[in-house]
């Protein structure tokens, strides 16, 4: 589909012309004025038109949870690419979701172990016990108030933990599930999609090629979850969904770095971006 978004400065509205190329230059030669009249020829930009930078076509506002800012730019892009204003959550500046349309909790360090009754074990992080608390608490509000909910990495072991889950704090083969390269885009394993699943209709049910970039990962499933994607080489459980809401959904990989690439994992932000309604 060829589109163009456009704003007229003049009088301030805004066009959207979606009529495929195709259907545009065979409407110039056709000289039937029904096909002319239904196929009607999308006006050229001129001095008085400018194309929509990202920030013109928000249309909602999310929270975006963080504790590293520099970190927090990759999602934020993302969202802002979707139609979606992220507006940053931190333990240094916390908030909570009033006035929000919806929570991304993205990735980042370890979730403390004693969260889930585990004693922590060699190789895992030190406990940011301000973060799990924060968005610990975001995610109860969001999910009592049926608002859309994307999970990312540590968000989706969160998001798990959050339900009586727990978590394997450190797997064996890890090397499988780390970026191999400089750029974190790069896929490095595969992930089956289960069929009929929300991540399904978006993605696609079968085989995708991801990024990863952890070394831990969700064990036991909590209450009320289903796994809707695992990885091929190891059937670690790269996906899960809430079935009772109208979006909560997390992921293992890391979408955000593979959607300034991928027009497909851009859908998983355009999906989030469509339940904020």
């Amino acid at each position: 589909m060829f589109q163009h978004i456009k704003r007229n400065f003049r009088s301030g509205s805004v066009t959207c012309c979606t009529a495929p190329l195709y259907v545009r230059l065979h409407a110039r030669q056709n000289p039937n004025p029904d096909y002319r009249r239904n196929h009607r020829r999308v006006p050229s930009p001129s001095a008085d038109t400018a194309i929509l930078s990202p920030m013109d076509l928000i249309t909602a506002r999310a929270a975006l949870t963080f504790r590293d800012p520099h970190k927090a730019a990759p999602y934020a892009d993302a969202m802002r690419q979707a139609g979606i204003e992220p507006v940053l959550i931190s333990p240094q500046d916390p908030r909570p979701l009033a006035g929000l349309q919806g929570l991304l909790l993205s990735g980042g360090t370890d979730v403390d172990p004693t969260r889930y009754g585990a004693a922590p074990l060699g190789g895992s992080d030190a406990p940011d016990d301000g973060r799990d608390k924060l968005e610990t608490r975001l995610l109860a509000e969001a999910l009592d108030a049926d608002l859309p909910v994307l999970a990312i990495c540590r968000g989706m072991q969160l998001f798990n933990v959050h339900h009586g889950g727990t978590l394997v704090q450190h797997l064996e083969n890890s090397a499988v599930h780390r970026v191999r390269e400089g750029d974190p885009a790069q896929p490095v394993h595969d992930v089956r999609i289960e069929p009929g699943s929300r991540l399904a209709k978006i993605l696609g049910a079968g085989l995708h090629a991801v990024n990863s970039r952890h070394h831990q990962a969700v064990d036991r499933i909590g209450a009320g979850l289903v796994v809707t994607a695992r990885s091929t080489p190891d059937g670690v459980i790269e996906a899960l969904e809430r079935g009772d809401r109208r979006f909560a959904l997390a992921v293992q990989w890391h979408p955000e770095d593979q959607a300034r690439l991928d027009p497909l994992q851009k859908k998983l932000f355009e999906a989030f971006a469509e339940a904020l309604g």
